[in-house]
Formats: structure tokens, C-alpha cells, sequence
């Protein structure tokens, strides 16, 4: 007898994460940007309006567009069925949380005139943490050292010598959120 398949809502969290993502570019795309400004970008304002208090967490969720968006959902959908897996849907989402909160605050602080968005500070959270998949007590994963040489090295130089609006700081941010719970998250579990 054939099994059927079926398909299975197998990463909560993820697949919400990356879903609302979806939702808040498509309404940032139909309204010319608005929205997204709106809800879904940090920027310096006024702290007297509650939604820059709102926009803290929720800049992660708008992108500056199609491409912006596919690239990270990308990175989300195929790192973070694992990480959910491994620490569990409540730790991924405090990842989330928090990597939304310390990459919005600190580029308040350095980059008061620019905006940011997208969810590329939780990408290189998730690569990072990614390479802790092996960590052992007393030791240090070979792929973190190359994870950090070659995604954390690369934002640096790019940050260094490349003027775009890319945010790379956000991604270095991201990647050090990563290490930090990925190195705590495993001795726990070692």
C-alpha cells in the first residue's frame, strides 16, 4: 500500500517569520513604500510616537523590495527548520526577538540618519548559530571560525570599502547575537 504524502507545517516559527516578512513587502510594494516606512523600517523619531517603539521589533519583518526579501527568506527557510529542530521553537523566536532589538537600537545610536529593514541581522544570526550545531565544550567549531572568516569578515570589508544600503552592521550584529546564544545555547546542552 502507498503512503500518501503529506506536506507538513513543520517550523512555527520560521515559516511565520518568513510569512509575515511576505506580507509586510507585499503591503510595502502596494503602497509605494508607505508601509513599509510606516511599520516596518527604524529609523530616528520622535519617542513620543508609539510606533518607534513598535518599529524596533518589526523592521525586521519589511524588505526594500522583491529581491531584498527572496534573498533572505532564502537563508531563513533553509537554516532555520534545523535551528528550530536543535533549541526549540521558543529559543528561535528570542533569537529573533532579540537580534531585532539589539541591530535596531545600536544602528539608532551609531547611524541616526539612515533607516533600516529587512531581516538580514536574523540571516547571519542563523548562519552563525548554524555552525554551533557540533560545538562540544572546550572546543571550537571549525565552522564557526570559517563561518565568522568568510560572512562576518566579509560584511567588515564591505563595510569598510563599499557604500550601499546594505547594513553591515546589522549582519555583523546578527552574527554576533548568533555566537553569543549559539556558544551559550550549546555549553548548556554539552
Amino acid at each position: 500500500m502507498k503512503k500518501k504524502l503529506i506536506i507538513t507545517f513543520n517550523s512555527p516559527v520560521v515559516l511565520g517569520f518568513v510569512f509575515i516578512c511576505f506580507v509586510a513587502t507585499l503591503l510595502g510594494f502596494l503602497s509605494g513604500g508607505h508601509i513599509t516606512e510606516l511599520l516596518f523600517m527604524t529609523y530616528r523619531s520622535s519617542f513620543k510616537n508609539p510606533l518607534t517603539y513598535i518599529r524596533l521589533f518589526t523592521h525586521v519583518f519589511g524588505h526594500s523590495g522583491w529581491s531584498h526579501f527572496v534573498g533572505n527568506a532564502t537563508y531563513l527557510l533553509l537554516l532555520g527548520p534545523m535551528l528550530e529542530e536543535k533549541y526549540s521553537s521558543k529559543v528561535l523566536l528570542q533569537v529573533i526577538a532579540l537580534t531585532a532589538i539589539v541591530t535596531a537600537l545600536i544602528h539608532l545610536i551609531l547611524f541616526p540618519s539612515t533607516a533600516l529593514c529587512g531581516a538580514s541581522g536574523v540571516v547571519f544570526a542563523f548562519i552563525v548559530l548554524a555552525s554551533f550545531t557540533g560545538f562540544k565544550e572546550g572546543e571550537i567549531p571549525l565552522t564557526f571560525i570559517l563561518v565568522v572568516i568568510f560572512f562576518v569578515g566579509q560584511q567588515v570589508i564591505e563595510g569598510l570599502t563599499i557604500k550601499d544600503d546594505i547594513s553591515n552592521t546589522g549582519h555583523i550584529i546578527g552574527g554576533a547575537i548568533g555566537a553569543v546564544m549559539g556558544y551559550f545555547l550549546n555549553r548548556k546542552h554539552s
